[in-house]
């Protein structure tokens, strides 16, 4: 128990959970794994999206808030997400996301990495980085992108952060993140066995608000551990630090632990396993609403207060 082992989930928050998912099957073209809701309220959507299984390292999840305000961005926050995309696969998805009518750039390379940036529905920052073979990873290939170019999941998150060293310290001598490269005010921290799908980037910024947590913005990082046992190591060890951690929590695709690192982002430590398919079959994963055991007796309330979703076009 060296080092974490990369991403496991990102959760953003989204407004209308039926624009959410008809952007990210419909344009970006992952998988719908899991309907669910927020355990911690269960009014709202929890959705998720990922590879054909869901694994870690490729799901992203939203709590869907449809009446809230927009957030605003600022500091102690994840600020942006940046996927895997298969190598010479830029001019597939340049002309992809122009026929859907897509603003996209080309930002300045950075990291020696070239890109496309757009925003999603709500705002929220996402980029597309080509990565080699050795990201042997495949994305969904049933969905609305050909499986040569489909997404392979995450490559990396950004933070802002007021200064550099707090954070770095966390990330380098409690959970074992070692410097991979940095280039003006922003540091790269790899996890695990390095590359894509196991990067942090750190922007020290000279804003002076905090950011405001809402519709557009991403909630907490999730970050892999194999199971219970070196979770609760990995727990110890940031508590030993001084930074309270809550207790295991049952997520019931995965157990978890939250802490907020010293910059003010929300961290979270998850469990590979048992994963989403605990409670359907893999060929049918995201195609109904799925409550955990303790929810079952209250299902008919629950569904009467969510927004109807349309997934005809995601399962055509």
């Amino acid at each position: 128990m060296e080092t974490i082992h990369g991403l496991h989930h990102i959760t953003a928050i989204c407004g209308d959970p039926q624009e959410n998912i008809d952007f990210y099957t419909g344009v970006l073209g992952l998988r719908l794994v899991k309907i669910t809701v927020n355990y911690d309220d269960p009014g709202v959507y929890h959705l998720y999206y990922g590879d054909t299984t869901g694994s870690p390292g490729t799901a992203l999840t939203f709590f869907a808030w449809p009446q809230a305000q927009k957030g605003r961005l600022g500091l102690g926050q994840a600020i942006s997400i940046s996927f895997a995309i298969p190598e010479n696969s830029i001019g597939y998805w340049s002309e992809r996301l122009k026929l859907h009518g897509i603003d996209f750039s080309h930002p300045p390379i950075q990291m020696r990495e070239e890109s496309l940036a757009l925003r999603d529905p709500d705002g929220i920052i996402l980029q597309l980085v080509p990565t080699d073979k050795r990201d042997s990873r495949i994305g969904w290939a049933g969905g609305s992108v050909t499986a040569e170019n489909a997404i392979k999941g995450f490559h990396s998150v950004a933070v802002s952060v007021r200064e550099f060293a707090p954070t770095v310290e966390l990330l380098r001598d409690t959970l074992g993140f070692r410097l991979k490269e940095e280039a003006g005010e922003i540091a790269r921290y790899e996890s695990g066995n390095s590359g894509s799908g196991a990067l942090i980037d750190i922007h020290a910024s000279n804003r002076e608000f905090h950011g405001h947590i809402a519709v557009g913005s991403i909630h907490h990082i999730a970050w892999r551990t194999p199971d219970n046992k070196e979770q609760s190591l990995w727990r110890e060890k940031v508590v030993g630090r001084g930074i309270y951690a809550t207790p295991i929590v049952n997520r019931n695709y995965f157990q978890s632990i939250y802490f907020r690192e010293p910059g003010g982002v929300l961290f979270e430590i998850a469990t590979d396993q048992p994963g989403f398919a605990i409670d359907e079959p893999v060929e049918k994963l995201g195609a109904s609403l799925q409550l955990p055991p303790w929810m079952e007796a209250s299902r008919h309330e629950i569904e009467r207060n969510l927004q109807p979703l349309d997934l005809v076009k995601v399962y055509a």
